[in-house]
């Protein structure tokens, strides 16, 4: 029995050569090319469909509705919602305390009279 048990820790020990030792499995293809790489392949099969004329291009209203689904989807997060609206009021408050801070500014004299 122990030459079985032997002999199974032996297979699995000499068939992970190829793939990293963490587990998970080495990158092939596409996912192993630098991204410099990627681009160059993705952008000959971009100008080909072009040339082809199988590209798809987005007019001005397939554009609005796609922005519009993007929008609702977005609102529907109450939170984050709130968090933008935060965020604008703290940037309209400080541009309106900036501004009067410059406008008071060159009123200031320290005090002195023309």
């Amino acid at each position: 029995m122990a030459t079985s048990k032997e002999g199974g820790s032996r297979k699995s020990a000499s068939t992970g050569g190829s793939a990293p030792k963490s587990g998970t499995p080495a990158k092939r293809g596409f996912a192993a090319m630098d991204q410099n790489q990627q681009r160059e392949i993705a952008s000959k099969g971009g100008q080909a469909a072009h040339q082809k004329g199988t590209a798809h291009e987005f007019d001005s209203e397939e554009a609005r509705r796609a922005g519009q689904k993007g929008g609702e989807a977005v609102s529907r997060d109450r939170n984050h919602m709130a968090e933008i609206g935060r965020k604008g009021g703290e940037s309209r408050q400080s541009a309106s305390r900036a501004a009067a801070a410059a406008s008071t500014k060159g009123n200031r004299q320290g005090g002195k009279d023309e």
